[in-house]
């Protein structure tokens, strides 16, 4: 049945419509989501891409995640952008920035994307949605949000406790020059398929483990990050399945690139997982640019 579904996800280029819906609110706050999904009715449960757009937890907008969601729609999938808690809007996030206040703006926006999956859960029929079939994607902020989102113990981490079934996991997710706070984050036990792609001379979100806009150890706002680079390193070793794009001596303006320019290495990604691939994968592609950072990436040369 997988991969008759998969099939048939493969072979369909339809038209799409967008709707936009409102997937939390509480006393203070009103959270909407642009979903897209096929104009034609489905004869099976689509899996569901949720995007998390960039900008630091204090800027950008979800339209962002506009072009991929179109896209991935007109392959057969449901896919929705959504807004989310700006918690940085007119604080520091850099290295003057407080760390306590840091780490509250990445848990607000994992606490946001797990009350749209479980929106999305409780509406599964009503959008002919797979529930054991739901990605996470984002950029920058989104791709630290999903990684988080993704490894967290919602239980302890959750700011508004969101009614997700007791072991639910994602099928898997993208993230774009994003990073967690611990590697330990990643075990055997809860890690899932992973598209990474980072330039690895990004200053602002470290490719492999280095402090936040690389701040020095004295900095109010000092906090130390795992880039791509460590994470398809740590799935690596524990026998997972991941995928990294590493863009040489590249910076944070390829935080965006597979999500906005070459959407095709996305759309592998999720028909490898739904086929149920075992992989892992490193492209390493040139970009020109000298990597003033570290002269450890010798694949670069």
């Amino acid at each position: 049945m997988r991969y008759l579904l998969l099939l048939l996800f493969s072979l369909s280029v339809c038209a799409q419509r967008m709707e936009t819906l409102t997937y939390f609110t509480n006393d203070t706050l009103s959270l909407q989501l642009d979903l897209f999904i096929p104009d034609q009715p489905v004869k099976q449960p689509m899996p569901l891409l949720l995007y998390v757009h960039g900008g630091g937890f204090s800027g950008g907008d979800r339209t962002s995640g506009h072009t991929l969601c179109r896209f991935l729609a007109s392959k057969g999938y449901a896919a929705a952008t959504l807004s989310y808690t700006l918690y940085m809007k007119n604080k520091k996030f850099s290295c003057d920035g407080v760390l306590t206040e840091k780490i509250r703006a990445f848990r607000y926006a994992a606490s946001d994307l797990w009350q749209a999956t479980a929106f999305f859960v409780r509406k599964a029929k009503t959008y002919s949605i797979d529930p054991k079939q739901i990605f996470i994607a984002g950029s920058s902020a989104g791709g630290e949000t999903v990684l988080h989102a993704a490894l967290w113990d919602r239980k302890r981490m959750d700011l508004y406790k969101s009614d997700l079934p007791d072991g639910f996991r994602y099928a898997g997710l993208v993230s774009g020059a994003g990073a967690i706070m611990d590697l330990n984050l990643i075990r055997k036990d809860n890690q899932i398929p992973m598209l990474l792609f980072h330039g690895n001379g990004d200053r602002t979100v470290p490719y492999g483990a280095a402090a936040h806009h690389y701040c020095p150890t004295d900095a109010s706002g000092w906090l130390m990050l795992f880039g791509s680079g460590s994470v398809y390193d740590k799935i690596v070793t524990l026998g997972g399945s991941a995928a990294l794009y590493t863009y040489c001596g590249g910076g944070h303006e390829y935080s965006g690139t597979l999500f906005e320019q070459d959407l095709h290495p996305v759309w592998d990604f999720l028909t490898d997982v739904l086929a149920g691939t075992k992989f892992q994968s490193h492209t390493i592609i040139a970009t020109g640019k000298k990597n003033e950072l570290s002269a450890a990436y010798s694949f670069c040369d």
